[in-house]
């Protein structure tokens, strides 16, 4: 089963995998996602585009938000999947952060069991993994093993990514399948993208239309590279949309309308439908 804001099911349909309805950060002043008829309309733009699912990756302590997403669901018939977990330092203020860090696990499993988050989602470093981050996924893995809810990663600037593997699944025993890594496409490795996919991890590539990342233009050579390693039932795709400024421009439809038609029929069935349905 999934777990979404307004309870478990088993199907999801079309769904944007990496996306954020509501986020706040010390690093974006003046950026924040903080408007809920904002946050209705981009969800009325990606029903729409014929989208059913969105999936939050905004984690505990970031204006997630969690009180405005059942109504939102319910007004749009969009189902939504909510996130907890922790981001890296620099986005929480410090005296929260302090007070945060010791009771981690107990956090995250207060949200997936009383909150109904169905996801934890933690972060790497860049081309590695600091003190915080192995904190952090340690308490991820906890709590994986105590509700069985998947863990995704913010790879910084896409790096990383089997550090974090070999801490989550070799040394905390988290499931590989039940790994989902975000943001692949910004450090376009071939090598790595593959032995992230040899290794069972579900891939996220996600925030397309921006000109500072590898994305919209290779996107689809890479997706069809790795399906065609025997891959495609690990891809995934997501906007991850972190600033007001970037609402609605492109916006969640975009997925739809501009990438989804880019890539062969039957991978973008599998990649926008099945894929998430076991990913979550």
């Amino acid at each position: 089963m999934i777990r979404t804001v307004l309870g478990d099911v088993d199907e999801l349909g079309v769904t944007n995998s990496h996306d954020h309805l509501f986020l706040a950060s010390r690093v974006l002043p003046g950026q924040e996602l903080d408007d809920v008829e904002a946050a209705f309309v981009e969800l009325q733009r990606f029903r729409q585009a014929g989208g059913h699912t969105v999936v939050q990756w905004t984690p505990a302590g970031m204006g997630r938000r969690l009180d405005a997403l059942p109504e939102l669901s319910r007004r749009t018939g969009v189902t939504i999947v909510a996130a907890t977990g922790l981001h890296q330092p620099q986005h929480y203020d410090p005296e929260w952060l302090r007070k945060s860090l010791p009771r981690l696990e107990e956090l995250f499993v207060a949200d997936i069991t009383e909150r109904r988050a169905g996801l934890i989602k933690v972060a790497g470093g860049f081309h590695g993994l600091d003190p915080h981050a192995v904190h952090t996924m340690t308490a991820a893995a906890r709590a994986h093993h105590a509700t069985g809810v998947p863990v995704s990663v913010h790879l910084e600037l896409g790096t990383a990514a089997l550090d974090v593997l070999d801490l989550l699944c070799d040394r905390l025993e988290v499931p590989p399948h039940r790994v989902i890594l975000g943001h692949l496409n910004r450090f376009p490795d071939r090598w790595v993208q593959h032995r992230a996919a040899e290794a069972g991890a579900f891939l996220a590539f996600d925030g397309p239309s921006r000109a500072n990342h590898a994305t919209d233009w290779m996107l689809p050579t890479s997706l069809a590279d790795l399906a065609d390693a025997g891959h495609a039932a690990q891809l995934l795709l997501g906007g991850d949309t972190t600033t007001a400024a970037a609402r609605g421009a492109p916006g969640m439809s975009y997925l739809l309308t501009h990438i989804r038609p880019r890539l062969e029929p039957e991978l973008a069935t599998q990649i926008f439908v099945t894929n998430p349905r076991r990913a979550f």
